[in-house]
């Protein structure tokens, strides 16, 4: 994305910024400070342009179209699930990425239909940050990426790889990458707007635990419980 830059600055940044103790959870958030304060600007941003434009997209289109452009995403992204799982020593992983991308990229319509997983090739992804945790990288602390929201020092490196070593990322025309790029985070949030609903307590606090587990439930298959009885949102990890 054109943030990237932003990101890559947070990240050179973050050594200098004080070190804090970990929350009552024991979620490691020594920035928790500062990551509320880009939270904020994230919840500004959001309610003020992305909700909205969310919101109207879901209006326009209808569902059949809308499942169209989530599946045209995923097979694009695709390309960095057979790139990572090379990476981490999964050739079979890589090899059913591949004939995904290949059979929803002609049978599926460039992608618009899910051909691959009613035949039995279920997705599975893989990105950058799975390969560093993979190759023995500590996820470091939690962080709030402006814009791009919630991370870890090692998904946020991770994500910088994942960007150029896309598809998108690494084609001659820019004007049709960040095309791609604004639908995907419009698609994106319209997808979680049900998500909200769920939202209970500290929003910031709501939020990182639920990226926290649905990112550890991505990389390992287990969730960690930092959720009470009350705020038990297991459809949210679905995002």
């Amino acid at each position: 994305m054109t943030y990237t830059r932003y990101v890559l600055l947070l990240l050179l940044a973050l050594p200098l910024f004080s070190m804090g103790s970990e929350s009552d959870e024991g979620v490691a958030d020594p920035w928790e400070p500062m990551n509320r304060r880009i939270f904020a600007f994230n919840e500004s941003l959001d309610n003020h342009i992305l909700l909205p434009a969310a919101r109207g997209y879901r209006f326009v289109m209808p569902d059949p179209a809308e499942r169209g452009v989530t599946n045209f995403i995923g097979n694009v992204y695709e390309f960095n699930s057979i790139f990572n799982s090379l990476l981490q020593g999964r050739p079979g992983n890589a090899l059913q990425s591949a004939a995904r991308f290949l059979i929803n990229s002609t049978m599926g319509l460039a992608g618009l239909i899910d051909v691959a997983t009613p035949m039995g090739l279920k997705s599975r992804p893989a990105d950058f940050g799975q390969t560093l945790y993979t190759w023995g990288v500590d996820s470091g602390p939690y962080l709030m990426v402006p814009v791009l929201g919630p991370r870890t020092v090692r998904s946020g490196a991770g994500s910088l790889v994942d960007n150029y070593t896309s598809l998108p990322g690494m084609i001659d025309d820019r004007e049709w990458a960040y095309v791609f790029w604004t639908a995907e985070a419009v698609d994106l949030r319209a997808n979680l707007i049900k998500a909200d609903e769920l939202i209970t307590g500290d929003r910031y606090i709501f939020v990182r635990n639920a990226y926290l587990q649905r990112r550890e439930y991505f990389l390992t298959g287990e969730i960690r419980d930092s959720f009470s009885e009350q705020e038990r949102p297991e459809d949210y990890l679905e995002f």
